[in-house]
Parts: C-alpha cells; sequence; structure tokens
C-alpha cells in the first residue's frame, strides 16, 4: 500500500540562521505558522477522507520542527497525537536540522509517537555547508543520525545539489557518505534559486555560477540509482511542482517532472551500454525492462525513442517481470 503524508508546513520557523537558498514562504506556499486549531482541523479533514490512514503520517514540514519554540512544539505535538493509533494514522514525521537533535529533544518526539525524522544535511563537504550558510557541519549529521537511529525512529535525509561551492566531486563525495550512513529514505533536491535569498544576489553580482542542468541532471540520475540500488529509498527527487516557485525562481535546476527526466536518463544510458553488445534485427533494437518501468525506458514524453531515432536506429522495449527495475536485459525467445 503506498504511503502518504499530511503535510502540514511550519516556514522557517525555528531556524537558527538563513540558509543561502532559503526563502522558505516560496517553498512551502504558506504565510504563516498553523495554529493548534488549524493543524487539528487539517488532521480530522483528513482521517475523514484518506482510505487507509494507516498508510500514512502527519508530516510537520517546512522549518526546523525541534527548534522551534518549545511550547509552541509540544502544542503541535498534543494536537497531532490525538489522531495517532489503531484506525488512525501510522505516526508523525518531521523535518529539522541536524544540529538541532540531542537526547531530550528525541525522549519527547519518541513520547508524542513521532515516528520519523528527515534531516537536511543537504552537503556532506564542510566548505560547502560553510558558503551556503547551514550553521552546522558534515559530523553533525553523522552525529544526529546515529542517535535517531539509537532512539529508533525512521531516518531520513535531504540532500541539495548544486549549492554554491559545489562541484560534481562534492556531490558524489555526498551520496558516499548519506550511502555510509544507510538513512531509510532520501530526498533528493536540485537547487532552485529563488527571489530574497543569497543565492540570488551571488547569482546577479556573477559569483556564483551554477552547475550546468545537463550535469546536475547526471549527479541526480547516479544519485538516484545509487541509493535505490542499495536499498535506500528515494521518496522525492526535484522540488515538488508549485505556482510559488515557479514564479519566484531566478535560477537553478527546477523541472516539474524532474525525476522522469532522471529515470529516463537511466534508461537511456543502460539501453546504450546494452546495444554495443547486441545486434539489431532489421534495425530494431529489441531491449527487455521491467513491465513497471516501459515508460521510463520510452524517456520523458519519449525522449529516449526520439533520442535513439536520431542515432539512426529503432529502439523497442518489451516488458518482462524476471528484469530488475532499473536495469535492461536481452528478450526471452519463446520456442511454441
Amino acid at each position: 500500500m503506498k504511503h502518504s503524508n499530511i503535510s502540514i508546513f511550519i516556514p522557517h520557523n525555528g531556524c537558527p540562521n538563513k540558509c543561502s537558498f532559503c526563502n522558505q514562504h516560496t517553498i512551502s506556499g504558506a504565510q504563516k505558522s498553523p495554529t493548534a486549531d488549524e493543524v487539528f482541523q487539517i488532521c480530522q479533514k483528513a482521517l475523514a477522507e484518506i482510505r487507509s490512514p494507516e498508510n500514512a503520517e502527519i508530516a510537520f514540514f517546512g522549518g526546523s520542527f525541534t527548534a522551534i519554540p518549545r511550547d509552541y512544539m509540544l502544542e503541535l505535538l498534543e494536537t497531532a497525537v490525538q489522531f495517532v493509533g489503531k484506525g488512525k494514522f501510522h505516526g508523525i514525521r518531521i523535518s529539522t536540522r541536524p544540529d538541532c537533535i540531542d537526547g531530550q529533544v528525541l525522549e519527547i518526539l519518541k513520547h508524542y509517537n513521532v515516528t520519523s525524522i528527515e534531516l537536511g544535511s543537504q552537503s556532506m563537504n564542510d566548505d560547502v555547508l560553510r558558503l551556503n550558510d547551514r550553521g552546522h557541519t558534515a559530523e553533525d549529521v553523522f552525529r544526529a543520525s546515529r542517535l535517531i537511529r539509537e532512539y529508533g525512529f525512521e531516518l531520513g535525509l535531504q540532500m541539495m545539489v548544486g549549492l554554491y561551492g559545489s562541484t560534481g566531486a562534492n556531490e558524489i563525495e555526498t551520496v558516499s557518505d548519506i550511502i555510509e550512513i544507510r538513512p531509510d529514505t532520501v530526498r533528493i533536491y536540485p537547487v532552485v534559486i529563488l527571489k530574497n535569498t543569497r543565492l540570488a544576489e551571488l547569482l546577479e553580482s556573477g559569483e556564483y555560477k551554477p552547475l550546468e542542468f545537463n550535469e546536475v541532471l547526471e549527479i541526480c540520475s547516479a544519485a538516484l540509482e545509487l541509493f535505490e540500488g542499495v536499498g535506500i529509498k528515494v521518496i522525492k527527487c526535484g522540488l515538488h511542482a508549485s505556482e510559488f516557485v515557479e514564479k519566484d525562481m531566478v535560477g537553478g535546476f527546477y523541472h516539474p517532472a524532474f525525476r522522469e527526466l532522471c529515470e529516463s536518463l537511466i534508461y537511456r544510458q543502460k539501453t546504450e551500454e546494452f546495444i554495443k553488445y547486441h545486434k539489431p534485427e532489421n534495425n530494431i533494437y529489441k531491449v527487455a525492462v521491467n513491465p513497471s518501468c516501459i515508460s521510463k525506458a520510452v524517456g520523458h514524453k519519449r525522449s529516449n525513442t526520439e533520442y535513439f531515432s536520431k542515432c539512426g536506429f529503432e529502439v523497442k522495449f518489451v516488458g518482462d517481470s524476471s528484469i530488475p527495475v532499473c536495469e535492461v536485459g536481452e528478450v526471452k525467445r519463446f520456442v511454441p
């Protein structure tokens, strides 16, 4: 059964500093923090409408939840926990900063049935973190992740690709360190440069020269494949589609179907490798993929089909349930 979140945004509430990329009002579309009554109404409405609430979590996103004023945090948790339990939601999910996690905080979260904690790690390179005003180090991510695991929470990490001062090598370093931590889930966010942020100022001055879109796409595609290849579920790849983001962005790597672009690239590269060692039949290469992945293999808006056509041949993707996801293989020949 597919997991879902009841997302409640706490825009830029509790963050001890403002990161170079941050404009939470734009990202969340929210202009003020919700009251406990508003949280109650959101949860009550969702519980009445969702068919399988046991597969859903109440999710406090947008700010650093464990850094907001303690009384307000407890008020939100006391409200949300009323909707957790048998016949209700599975638990509560929060996002926060790695330097805002300690044993005392985790004891509180455990008491209120918080099940999942996501950390905005963004990069595992200390120079990149410093240049982007994150206010924490890579070691903070390792430390907080260990604590979260020790207390029995599901762990999620968020990485941001293409930050000011970051290189392709830095991004692969971050992917490698995240794999070492082995979180349950990961979100991959290519940088989107928003108005009224330091990144926008650096871009305008020429000091920030973002990576090329295709390079970021290749990095994110590689990260997606590496994470899922070791059993780390990627629950988001690309910033969610939003009219607020589209209105306020001044640069970066936004696309409403960014994950589809990544998946298309993975299949294109694997297909290119496959056809090096196989011969076509009447100028048609037949390639087996998992049936659930045929649309990914064909590519976003048939981009892979068009790509191979421009190369002078046709590729036909055939469903085969024995082929793992994100892999390609030979089409089996059945003899009657």
